[in-house]
């Protein structure tokens, strides 16, 4: 029981992320052009997409099925990849770090700034993980063209 509320507890403060938890870049380029800039960065870097959220659409489609007539995003995608070499890095620093893979970058734009597209990752902790975080920066920086 003890091991099932700590891995509780664990998964509830990894899952809890604020603003102040995320790094993130505004730019006027387009959605298209940004996840396509992503996509090519994420090749470019030797890693492969695990899978393409598409957060966005599925809480557009669903919002009427949960009582809300909020939009959210006009497109918001999460794209979800990882590095077998820093992946076993950090976590043969520290095998709970298991829980930061794999590893995401999400993109946006929002309705109130529909010239705004927003690129993003959640932060790390101290330790192994922040060689995690600088690729996720290198990434984004890349896919909007500052790097």
């Amino acid at each position: 029981m003890k091991r099932l509320l700590a891995t509780l507890a664990l998964t509830i403060a990894a899952s809890s992320v604020s603003a102040a938890d995320m790094i993130t870049y505004d730019t006027d380029q387009s959605f298209d052009d940004v996840t396509f800039g992503l996509e090519n960065a994420i090749l470019d870097a030797g890693l492969v997409i695990d899978h393409i959220s598409h957060t966005g659409d599925m809480l557009e489609r669903t919002k009427g099925d949960v009582g809300s007539d909020v939009t959210l995003f006009l497109h918001a995608d999460v794209y979800s990849f990882c590095s077998a070499k820093l992946s076993r890095d950090v976590m043969e620093a520290d095998p709970m770090n298991i829980v930061f893979c794999p590893y995401d970058i999400f993109v946006m734009v929002r309705p109130e700034t529909p010239e705004v597209t927003t690129i993003g990752f959640r932060t790390f902790p101290d330790g192994a993980m922040k060689t995690i975080e600088a690729l996720l920066d290198s990434i984004a920086k890349a896919a909007i063209g500052l790097e």
